[in-house]
């Protein structure tokens, strides 16, 4: 029987999402690559006790996680099961539709139908009567986006999620305009997940200032930029890294001898700071106080432990952003 730590909630920092009445923690676990049947179920159960643990109380997921589609969440019912039932109210659990999940033409980006079903299936293959946050995964060009709103504030309104969220609207503009409508409906968007790291600045095109301005949190996913930003790649590809292993996500010709000269660069700085690459990464998008959680994956328990302790250093010193502004230049 899983009994957590009892010290887990001085482990690590909480911040406020938006204007809303709901803390973070500072990092959070996503449940994209690590949860599916690659990953044996007890290594699976080691993450997620570890996590919490350690006061993350944030489980990211999505309808399509796995591998294969949906393992992920039929995976988590099952640790639902066994270790969290108890917890279920010091939890945030969340998840997604807006990409392809099944056949057909109604299985895929943003009509009402789609989010409407996926909620349900995702309910049933979690374990759960709600989950905290219900995210649109992704802009659709073909569906207005009053239906879309409109579906995840009918599903908000249904208590099948208590908060929605959006992610990959990139646009400023667009994500205004979606907080917006949904926010005319009577549902505030609590959240947006965008992909945010020192490779990937997609924040700073004015979406930031969106998500000051409307008081919408914002939870970065990709901090670690699928693993180019710890350092494993600085002599080569290593064998069990997912550029050798499942290049969907991370391509071997991604990582450029630019790239590897810019990470051994930011290394450099890193170890100047006492941190890890990886850690000084994580601290690093989340410097900006529009940033509420920085979003992981982990394969092993000790990568959570580390990455938890990337908010232990102190504040970059203007000297330390400028040169990493430099080099990322």
């Amino acid at each position: 029987m899983y009994i957590p730590n009892e010290d887990r909630y001085r482990r690590i920092s909480y911040r406020r999402c938006g204007r809303s009445g709901i803390m973070l923690p500072a990092i959070s676990l996503g449940l994209w690559h690590n949860f599916g049947n690659i990953t044996p179920f007890e290594t699976q159960q080691s993450l997620l006790r570890t996590a919490f643990d350690h006061g993350i109380t944030h489980f990211d997921l999505a309808n399509n996680y796995g591998p294969p589609y949906g393992e992920a969440e039929r995976n988590f019912g099952l640790h639902m099961e066994r270790d969290w039932r108890p917890y279920r109210d010091q939890l945030i659990i969340s998840s997604k539709a807006g990409y392809d999940m099944w056949p057909g033409p109604y299985g895929d980006f943003g009509s009402r139908k789609y989010l409407l079903a996926s909620i349900d299936n995702s309910l049933r293959s979690m374990k759960l009567d709600y989950v905290d946050i219900f995210y649109h995964h992704r802009p659709d060009p073909n569906t207005p986006i009053e239906e879309t709103m409109g579906a995840l504030d009918q599903i908000v309104r249904s208590g099948k999620a208590l908060y929605a969220g959006i992610s990959n609207y990139y646009d400023p503009e667009q994500a205004k305009i979606a907080i917006r409508t949904l926010k005319a409906l009577g549902t505030p968007m609590l959240i947006h997940q965008p992909n945010y790291s020192m490779f990937n600045r997609s924040v700073e095109n004015g979406l930031g200032d969106v998500l000051k301005e409307e008081g919408t949190g914002c939870i970065a996913f990709a901090p670690l930029a699928n693993g180019m930003l710890t350092g494993k790649y600085i002599h080569g590809i290593p064998a069990d890294s997912r550029a050798a292993h499942d290049p969907r996500y991370l391509k071997p010709g991604d990582i450029t001898p630019e790239k590897v000269a810019k990470i051994i660069q930011l290394n450099e700085i890193a170890q100047s700071r006492g941190q890890s690459l990886a850690q000084m990464a994580l601290a690093w998008t989340l410097r900006d106080e529009v940033v509420t959680s920085a979003l992981i994956g982990a394969s092993r328990p000790e990568q959570i432990v580390e990455n938890v302790k990337a908010l232990d250093a102190g504040t970059f010193t203007n000297q330390q952003l400028s040169q990493i502004d430099e080099i990322l230049k």
